[in-house]
């Protein structure tokens, strides 16, 4: 045998050796792995449990809309299955460290530089974090909420909240498109869909226009929607009509608002306005033509 393969035979361990280095070093690392992985199964298999659990109660009973209760859980659900799971993968790295031999003494020198070096790099994702964490505790917006959020830079995002987490908000816009927005870039949060919601409508019509038949044709309009048995679902109380919004050279508008349940605004609006434009058709009074003043508003879905 030569001299190199007894040099190499010499660092190949014994039985003894084998059978420590199997036991005590891949033995250790194969089930903190295997353990891992599985708690992250559980913890998501729990929370869609949960999730699916919470959407359930809201199909099975009468309401049109999620509670602000059911949005809050939902979103919270998520922000703790994600802080689980890091907390899982960060406690079995540390294990498997462990069963490697190395010392985690000899690590703090290290960690402590390579820690001052993500504080610096990373300060955009501490501040996501933190934003999610106030986001989140404050309720500003949760699962299911229609939002339009301003983001730095003068840019805006719309639709509806289908996933919170510490670091990202997703948002579905009318376009079925999903935007990923980071928290720490949300300027102002407009939650559309919170408590109550309120369907606003303007009328363009003729200057020349009788107001005193305008007024009460839209009021029997106001009264006639909240008595219909699918507009009261959605109704909180009364269109009101809020007069002479303003007045141009060709035309005045007319403004009719109503309270509807969370996020209902655009459904009631578009039925508002289509029974309007019938009544005032069958009145003979004719909608301003060079107005486009009577546009629906983007309905985030």
């Amino acid at each position: 045998m030569t001299s190199s393969a007894l040099y190499a035979v010499s660092f190949l361990p014994g039985s003894s050796g084998w059978r420590f280095f199997l036991f005590e070093r891949v033995l250790p690392i194969a089930l903190w792995t295997i353990a891992a992985i599985l708690a992250n199964r559980f913890v998501n298999w729990s929370s869609a449990r949960v999730t699916v659990r919470i959407d359930s109660q809201f199909r099975n009973s009468d309401s049109l809309v999620r509670s602000e209760s059911a949005k809050h859980q939902h979103a919270l659900i998520q922000v703790v299955s994600w802080v689980a799971i890091a907390a899982i993968y960060l406690f079995a790295a540390y294990q498997v460290i462990k069963a490697l031999g190395v010392p985690i003494n000899a690590l703090v020198a290290p960690a402590t530089v390579i820690g001052a070096a993500l504080g610096f790099g990373a300060q955009r994702v501490v501040q996501d974090l933190l934003a999610g964490f106030f986001l989140i505790t404050e309720r500003q917006y949760g699962f299911g909420d229609v939002v339009s959020l301003s983001l730095t830079g003068g840019s805006t995002a719309e639709g509806t909240v289908s996933d919170v987490t510490l670091r990202v908000t997703k948002l579905r816009n009318t376009d079925g498109e999903v935007i990923t927005v980071p928290n720490g870039q949300i300027v102002k949060a407009t939650n559309l869909s919170k408590d109550w919601a309120r369907a606003v409508v303007d009328i363009p019509l003729p200057k020349n226009v009788d107001m005193g038949k305008v007024n009460a044709l839209l009021h029997r309009v106001g009264e006639r929607a909240y008595h219909d048995p699918v507009m009261s679902a959605l109704l909180l109380d009364e269109p009101s009509l809020m007069g002479v919004e303003s007045i141009d050279l060709d035309q005045v508008n007319v403004r009719m608002v109503a309270r509807t349940l969370p996020g209902k605004q655009f459904e009631v609006g578009r039925n508002l306005r289509e029974r309007i434009v019938r009544s005032l058709a069958t009145a003979g009074i004719a909608v301003d033509p060079v107005a486009d003043a009577v546009e629906d508003d983007k309905e985030p879905t």
